[in-house]
């Protein structure tokens, strides 16, 4: 379905977006604005974030995970493969 990291990081930011009160705390935590993020989006730092952001709560990994139908793992991998 996601042919690479990146693709996956931006299905995984419009489920974080989907819910308002996710949205600022994923702000709040990476420090990034809503214009930041939308000047940001395509960079590779963001698609981090991203998965930082998820890793670091599980219930919001495992809700990303069944939302884009792929396993935490996969997700866990995409972090990992980004961070080389």
């Amino acid at each position: 379905m996601y042919k690479d990291s990146s693709s996956l990081a931006l299905g995984a930011l419009a489920w974080i977006l989907a819910d308002q009160a996710r949205a600022e705390r994923f702000l709040d935590l990476t420090g990034l604005t809503p214009d930041g993020l939308r000047g940001a989006v395509g960079e590779v730092s963001t698609h981090r974030a991203i998965f930082d952001f998820l890793a670091s709560h599980e219930p919001d990994l495992v809700g990303a995970a069944q939302a884009l139908d792929v396993s935490p793992e996969i997700l866990i991998r995409a972090q990992e493969e980004l961070t080389r």
